[in-house]
């Protein structure tokens, strides 16, 4: 078995600079546009839940997530077009409304709502980490790994709210056959 410090260390040597830099590869490319298309269409969800929610904890965690989101999407879009790659097309942004005024058969609950954001993060968290252990070009892996870190600064204190209101849904406990019952 290999010394940790030592994988570390040539985990951490894959992070120097690229001097000169390598063009983009189609992989590097196809995983910024899809994280790019995929915060857009976070951005419509996190507006359609401002439409629905009335709140005040759930509100101020999706006013977070829409400012740290566009931060992030705005750093893909200007390094997307530094290196001449042209943006994917993208929804329109969705105007503000009265929760009060969405029906009832439609509007999602506070619950859903804070479900459907939690699965999109991890979704985000995960697809990060596979398209940093993809790049070749370092500056491209630290920009997934940046992105990654504000959405696990994001994702913690919604598991918290979601804990404390009862909205997480966590799955049943597992008993493996044969292991005495926990009491």
């Amino acid at each position: 078995m290999r010394n940790p410090f030592e994988a570390i260390k040539e985990t951490l040597k894959n992070f120097t600079d690229d001097d000169p830099k390598p063009p983009l590869h189609v992989g590097e490319v196809m995983d910024l546009w899809t994280l790019y298309t995929a915060f857009h269409e976070a951005h419509s969800l996190y507006y359609i839940a401002l439409n629905m929610t009335t709140d005040t904890a759930l509100l101020h965690t999706i006013r977070s997530a829409i400012e740290g989101s566009q931060a992030d999407t705005k750093k893909i879009e200007n390094f997307l077009l530094k290196e001449g790659v042209p943006l994917p097309l993208t929804n329109a942004e969705k105007p503000l409304s009265n929760p009060d005024s969405v029906p009832e058969g439609v509007r999602l609950t506070d619950d859903e709502i804070a479900n459907l954001i939690s699965v999109k993060v991890a979704a985000s968290i995960t697809f990060c980490a596979q398209a940093m252990a993809k790049t070749v070009r370092t500056d491209v892996g630290m920009m997934f790994f940046s992105i990654q870190v504000h959405l696990m600064e994001f994702a913690s204190p919604l598991k918290n709210l979601m804990k404390e209101r009862g909205w997480l849904r966590i799955p049943p406990s597992y008993m493996p056959p044969g292991n005495p019952e926990r009491k």
